[in-house]
């Protein structure tokens, strides 16, 4: 009993550490790259 309740418990936490409710994160590579894409002057 003990056993399957802590594989439960594995199985929720795991599950929720794969989330990602607003999106992944990006870097901060990526977003100063988007950032001087947008705001260069030519």
């Amino acid at each position: 009993m003990a056993r399957q309740k802590k594989r439960q418990e594995a199985a929720w936490k795991s599950r929720k550490q794969e989330q990602h409710p607003h999106g992944k994160i990006r870097s901060l590579k990526e977003i100063s790259s988007e950032y001087d894409e947008k705001h260069t002057t030519d």
